[in-house]
């Protein structure tokens, strides 16, 4: 059943509680001490559970999403969990949402309305073959493993930045097998899921998108890794939607001039509100 309101409705739901769940865990790890595993410090905390159980609600909803449409609809949506992220920080805060911070929101939203509209995603294949994950899936290991690595050597404002990249790219590998998943479910039902390796790798992902995000928040400020992790997400998604699943954006002539406009304002808005008073 494919229904483009329905995902984009679940897609701000999964983005809501994205939010939440963030703006939770990392008022807890921030405050790890210096030295410590921030995961074994989180994990003594009840309130880092709630927000665990929120994320793995997240996911759901985000895997409902992408059941009733493309994953080229569905992330530019999750990416909007930055704007929900600010007004729930700045509940914690007690502080007021600033004019810039509503302008930049603003933005973002007339992005991302703009990138559906005019991009008019399709769909692809619902259940690639496996010669055509392989290539991604080991490519993406390589460099990823080799940045983590990297950034372990690094200061903490950089480890937190080359981190952060990588959790947007492990979460971008997420959202694709999350749609490959949800397109299993459709198909084949729970059966499916038990005897097709896409959950088993769904599962995988998440759970090292979350160790590394975790790290990420401890090594430093909110606002050296986050910008990275709402950057290479959506990116990722996007490569990997038209590599793997062969999704598409209808977008022809004049148009790529309002589609490229439009991206280039989702970057900018996400940069821009992902450092304001995080």
């Amino acid at each position: 059943m494919h229904s483009y309101l329905l995902a984009v409705l679940f897609a701000l739901a999964s983005a809501l509680t994205i939010a939440w769940g963030t703006v939770v865990r990392h008022r807890i790890v921030e405050n790890a001490p210096a030295g410590s595993s921030p995961i074994l410090v989180a994990m003594r905390r009840p309130l880092w559970w709630a927000g665990m159980s929120t994320a793995i609600i997240a996911y759901v909803l985000q895997v409902v999403a992408l059941g009733f449409g493309p994953l080229l609809i569905v992330q530019p949506v999750l990416v909007m969990s930055l704007m929900f992220t600010l007004p729930l920080s700045a509940v914690y805060e007690g502080r007021r949402i600033s004019r810039r911070e509503t302008f930049w929101s603003a933005a973002l939203t007339v992005a991302v309305t703009a990138i559906v509209l005019v991009g008019r995603p399709v769909g692809g294949e619902d259940h690639p073959p496996l010669e055509r994950w392989i290539p991604a899936l080991t490519v993406g290991v390589i460099v990823l493993v080799a940045m983590d690595r990297f950034a372990r050597r690094q200061i903490r404002r950089e480890r937190a930045l080359i981190q952060g990249l990588v959790t947007g790219a492990v979460f971008g590998y997420v959202a694709v097998l999350s749609k490959a998943v949800a397109d299993v479910f459709v198909e084949s039902g729970f059966i499916g899921l038990l005897t097709n390796w896409e959950v088993y790798g769904l599962t995988l992902a998440a759970t090292l998108g979350t160790w590394v995000q975790q790290n990420a928040f401890n090594a430093g400020a909110l606002r050296n890794s986050l910008p990275a992790m709402k950057i290479a997400e959506p990116i990722v998604a996007f490569t990997l939607g038209y590599l793997v699943l062969f999704e598409r954006f209808q977008v022809d002539g004049w148009e790529w001039l309002i589609f490229g406009a439009a991206f280039a304002m989702m970057i900018a808005s996400t940069v821009v509100l992902s450092r304001i008073n995080i």
